[in-house]
């Protein structure tokens, strides 16, 4: 796919994020003494703009108490950042899902009825992301049928492992062979349109927001 006339992605996917802290007092600790010290103001001017004693404020610098939603909100209009901010360092624990070689879950998903194998190589719920991602393996065999009316909600990316497959999104037909891929917006009719060579099979990487509540 061409990215003439694209605007550049705008994330290094290289970049590292600073250190995190596992405790939160620590973590607003660290971040009160950072912005404080950004401004380049001590303790005792910090203690004259919230009123605040410089011994509590030591405390919640050195991660010692956990200070109030009141103690936050006033350090965060004297440190002029959000209260949010102070937060920044605390990251509760993320998952993450290894699936070995011929152990994803067989699914029933729409398809499975027409001869498609769907393998389910993960899932994480409740991600940090907002976005719900399904990874599929997608087998076909001589009993599968072309079936090119899927459509749903999201984003979708195919990459062709072995075989060969007419795929159709739209009204536009793709030749895909081992190493070709494809990544469209799943809401348009798309499918297999005809397959030319078996064994077929590719991921199917669903992408979609998250249902709130």
């Amino acid at each position: 796919m061409s990215r003439t006339g694209q605007a550049p992605l705008s994330q290094d996917p290289h970049a590292v994020r600073e250190p995190r802290e596992n405790n939160l007092e620590l973590a607003i600790g660290v971040e009160v003494r950072s912005y404080r010290k950004a401004l380049g103001i001590t303790v005792a001017d910090l203690s004259a703009a919230t009123g605040m004693s410089v011994g509590m404020l030591s405390k919640i610098e050195n991660g010692k108490i956990s200070p109030s939603l009141t103690t936050l909100h006033a350090l965060s209009r004297a440190l002029g950042v959000p209260i949010t901010a102070l937060f920044r360092r605390f990251e509760e624990p993320r998952n993450a899902v290894f699936v070995k070689a011929g152990e994803g879950v067989d699914i029933e998903r729409r398809g499975t009825r027409s001869g498609h194998q769907y393998s389910l190589l993960g899932h994480i719920d409740n991600n940090s992301s907002g976005v719900t991602v399904e990874p599929y393996l997608i087998t076909l065999t001589a009993e599968s049928d072309v079936f090119p009316t899927f459509q749903h909600e999201g984003m979708e990316f195919l990459y062709m492992l072995e075989g060969e497959v007419i795929y159709r999104h739209g009204e536009q037909l793709y030749t895909m062979r081992a190493g070709d891929s494809l990544f469209f917006d799943a809401d348009a009719p798309h499918g297999p349109e005809a397959i030319v060579a078996l064994p077929a099979r590719y991921l199917s990487i669903i992408s979609y927001p998250q249902k709130a509540g």
